[in-house]
């Protein structure tokens, strides 16, 4: 069996690794030790999961910490190392989007298509994406990849996001998307080795 021709993975209507960016905010000890919608172990994990596939297809990475100038810590180690030797922007606001730097790099990436993650969804999430989305962007948080205060702030969160317009996604129709076919075979063997290390077999051939 053929595929279809493909499609400009500039405009297409989904997700590529030729027209979304990769957003990271706050995933910071503090943050992270806050989180309590889900399991805080589980949550790290699926953040570096998410990096990982970024780095599979290539996407354009922005990180953003808050206060760490203040003296607030890092971005953990762990995701850090993932994502290797990209520029970190540090702010004051709890709003990414209302940081010069920030906004500007967004800017800069030329793409329209925002996955977005981010501590606490309630706030540093919901803030940049109401944000993006009244700017003409479209964001994707990825549900499976951030945490809130409580599941009840977090649910919330995503609700109004969702209301507003965003498209929630998760992690493995994440990189599925981003993948689309089987025969793009330099990034199937990473999407296999990402999903086998979730816990997510597959064990197709590749």
């Amino acid at each position: 069996m053929s595929s279809l021709p493909v499609r400009d993975p500039k405009k297409d209507r989904l997700l590529t690794p030729e027209n979304s960016v990769l957003v990271v905010i706050d995933y910071q000890p503090a943050q992270i030790d806050s989180v309590n919608s889900m399991n805080r172990a589980e949550l790290v994990r699926n953040i570096l999961l998410v990096a990982r596939i970024a780095r599979n297809y290539r996407l354009p990475v922005l990180l953003s910490t808050v206060n760490v100038a203040g003296g607030s810590k890092d971005t953990i180690p762990a995701l850090k190392r993932i994502l290797g030797g990209i520029p970190s922007y540090d702010r004051t606001s709890i709003n990414a989007w209302e940081d010069m730097e920030f906004y500007e790099a967004v800017k800069d990436t030329g793409r329209s298509k925002l996955i977005m993650t981010a501590l606490w969804t309630e706030a540093c999430l919901t803030f940049p994406t109401l944000d993006a989305l009244a700017e003409g962007y479209e964001v994707y948080p990825v549900v499976d990849a951030v945490g809130g205060t409580s599941r009840a702030a977090h649910k919330a969160a995503l609700k109004r996001v969702a209301q507003a317009g965003a498209h929630l996604t998760g992690i493995a129709q994440l990189a599925c998307e981003l993948q689309r076919d089987w025969n793009c075979e330099a990034t199937a063997p990473g999407m296999v080795e990402i999903f086998n290390d979730a816990g997510i077999f597959l064990n197709l051939g590749k």
